[in-house]
């Protein structure tokens, strides 16, 4: 699934969504230098906002297209999985990851991070949970319940930032496995999003496993969010928390 978000890197690039500058601003002023090691960058979207606030950001990458994608907007990408990756003797104040920590084992992550890490560096990562208000939340269940009704993955994200607790219980866990760590911290941001059909729409395919789905299950999948949208009167506005796990090397 990893490797699926990189058939439309371009697309990934427009639709997803970007993290609020209070969250980027804080974990710059929580560290204790602007060199910046950004793991799992994907397209670039979180390397380039701490890069357009005055960081020297290095970005990770296992997905060359990704990886390709994110050079083109300026932001350095070294090709790796992050357990795999030389830093070949460089050290950073901070290592952030933006929606990407889950796909690395939290135990080895954490240890080679440390690795990474100058002492006294932080650990920073972050994901954009769904806040949908209920009209939101249940219209889109329903699409999903008849056209996926075997899939109940997207209907738990809708949940909010509690459907992140058992991931972020498995990555403070690795961090203290490592002992290499203070004890973390979770720090939240609330923002909001007006989306018009078409532009949710566009994102749809870019969610996890969404893009793996046969096509007919796609389309019939985005007919019916289409008519959810269009029953709002064309568009609504998704609310997000922007939850941040981070601790001190």
């Amino acid at each position: 699934m990893a490797q699926s978000y990189g058939t439309d890197a371009e697309r990934y690039d427009r639709t997803r969504p970007r993290y609020p500058d209070a969250m980027v601003e804080r974990i710059i002023a929580a560290g204790q230098g602007r060199d910046v090691l950004d793991v799992g960058a994907g397209t670039g979207i979180a390397g380039l906002a701490f890069q357009a606030a005055g960081c020297r950001v290095l970005g990770v990458e296992p997905d060359p297209r990704m990886a390709e994608f994110a050079r083109r907007k300026g932001l350095e990408v070294e090709v790796a999985t992050f357990e795999d990756w030389d830093p070949a003797g460089r050290t950073f104040d901070t290592l952030i990851a933006g929606t990407a920590w889950h796909w690395i084992d939290p135990v080895a992550g954490a240890a080679k991070a440390a690795r990474t890490l100058r002492p006294g560096g932080r650990l920073a990562l972050f994901w954009n949970a769904f806040r949908p208000t209920r009209d939101v939340a249940e219209a889109f269940a329903a699409v999903y319940a008849r056209v996926l009704p075997a899939s109940p993955i997207y209907q738990r994200a809708m949940a909010g930032p509690e459907s992140y607790a058992g991931m972020v219980a498995r990555m403070s866990d690795g961090l203290a496995r490592s002992g290499a760590f203070d004890a973390p911290e979770q720090w939240h941001f609330d923002w909001d999003r007006r989306y018009t059909r078409d532009a949710w729409l566009d994102q749809v395919p870019t969610f996890g496993g969404h893009g793996r789905l046969p096509p007919a299950e796609l389309d019939a999948l985005l007919a019916g969010l289409a008519d959810a949208i269009d029953a709002m009167g064309g568009s609504f506005t998704m609310h997000y928390t922007a939850l941040v796990l981070t601790s001190v090397r």
